[in-house]
Formats: structure tokens, C-alpha cells, sequence
């Protein structure tokens, strides 16, 4: 199977409508060219699954600018104005969770595991709608997994079959996610041939990427 693949068939994946999970911190790790033609297509109604908002001209920021998305489930919006805007405004839906639970929402997803339990936001107002757990007089809220239709994440070095090298803390939120989503698009900065890549070296297995665009520098 050919994996590598050009940026628009990649795109041609998403369709309106679509949940989608977007790797990086605050741009740091994000496919930047798959947002880019994400944003050149003009998909719209997206639900979209991320640690930030990024900036207005950064990262995923630039999909809520151009107003391609109608939910965002993130830790925090408030490097990108236009995000606080819109959700005033009621044009979009926002969900703040905080980012541990967002993090192993999205693990328990790929692992396929119903849920799991946390104390991190009782009391607040994170807890509204729901359930809450005790045991051995501690309350817990039970948080329930997430998944997406495609995951767009970015890779360092990244060999034809799709097994994945990041660069210090690039890797964030792309580890997750490469495990959560029923195609999973890799944007790599350097695609090498199958045995380029020392097996210890490699973070997430070519077993759990669809497809391998070229991100350049």
C-alpha cells in the first residue's frame, strides 16, 4: 500500500460536517500545510478536537477565523481572539475541558476504553451534566472517551509505511490522536524509506497511520 499521498487527495478525506482532531500546542507540532489546504477548501461545520485554538493566523486558529467550525472541544481559546468572539456571539460551540482530562479522553478513545474516572473539576463547573462516582468517600466525575472522523497530525521523520520520529515536544497531542481517529493523516517533514528509521526511535507505529503527506520545512 502507498501511503504517501498528495495534500489534496488528503483533504478530499474531510468532508463538511466531519469531527476532526488537529495534533499540536499552541502550533507547536501542527500540520501547518494541512490546515492551510483545509482552509483553501472551505470544509465547514467541523467539529474540531484540540489542545488550543492556536493563534488567528497560527495553527487551528485559522479554521475559526474562517468560520469552518461549529464545535471546538479544547483545554483553552484565549490566544486567539476571534475563538472568545464567536462563542459570545453563539456562532460557535465551545467546550473547555481541562487539558489532563482532554488528553486522556482522547487516549481512551484509542484504546477503546468507556470512560474512565476523574476528581479534576468537581465542585466546578466543569461538572454539570455529569455523573459523578464515589468511592471510598472521594467523588469522581466520569469523563467519557473521545474519537474522530480524521486525525491531521505532523511527524519529523516519518518512513513509507507511516511509523513516526518527532522532534522534542512536537510529538504533544499528535501521540494521542494517531490512535483515536478512523483515518489518520500524517503531514511528515522528511519522508525516508521502510529501515531508515532506528525501530527504538520510532513513537507511533506506521500500524495506526491511513496516509503520509510531505510537509517540508
Amino acid at each position: 500500500m502507498n501511503k504517501v499521498i498528495s495534500i489534496e487527495e488528503a483533504i478530499s478525506h474531510i468532508k463538511d460536517g466531519m469531527t476532526i482532531m488537529i495534533g499540536g500546542f499552541l502550533g507547536c507540532g501542527s500540520p501547518h500545510r494541512l490546515i492551510d489546504a483545509l482552509v483553501e477548501k472551505g470544509v465547514k461545520d467541523l467539529t474540531l478536537i484540540c489542545n488550543d485554538s492556536g493563534f488567528p493566523d497560527i495553527g487551528a486558529g485559522k479554521l475559526v477565523v474562517n468560520r469552518q467550525i461549529k464545535k471546538l472541544i479544547a483545554s483553552h481559546i484565549g490566544t486567539n481572539r476571534e475563538t472568545g468572539n464567536q462563542m459570545n456571539a453563539g456562532e460557535l460551540e465551545v467546550v473547555l475541558v481541562p487539558q489532563g482530562t482532554l488528553a486522556e479522553q482522547i487516549r481512551a478513545g484509542g484504546a477503546g476504553i468507556g470512560g474512565f474516572l476523574t476528581p479534576t473539576g468537581v465542585g466546578t463547573v466543569i461538572e454539570e451534566g455529569k455523573q459523578k462516582i464515589e468511592i471510598d468517600g472521594k467523588t469522581y466525575l466520569l469523563e467519557l472517551p473521545l474519537r474522530a472522523d480524521v486525525a491531521l497530525i505532523a511527524g519529523h521523520t516519518v518512513d513509507k509505511f507511516g511509523n513516526i520520529v518527532y522532534y522534542g515536544a512536537t510529538r504533544n497531542f499528535n501521540t494521542l490522536m494517531a490512535t483515536a481517529a478512523d483515518t489518520v493523516i500524517v503531514e511528515a517533514e522528511n519522508i525516508v524509506e521502510v529501515g531508515e528509521i532506528d525501530p527504538k526511535q520510532v513513537v507511533t507505529p506506521g500500524i495506526f497511520v491511513d496516509y503520509i503527506v510531505g510537509g517540508g520545512k
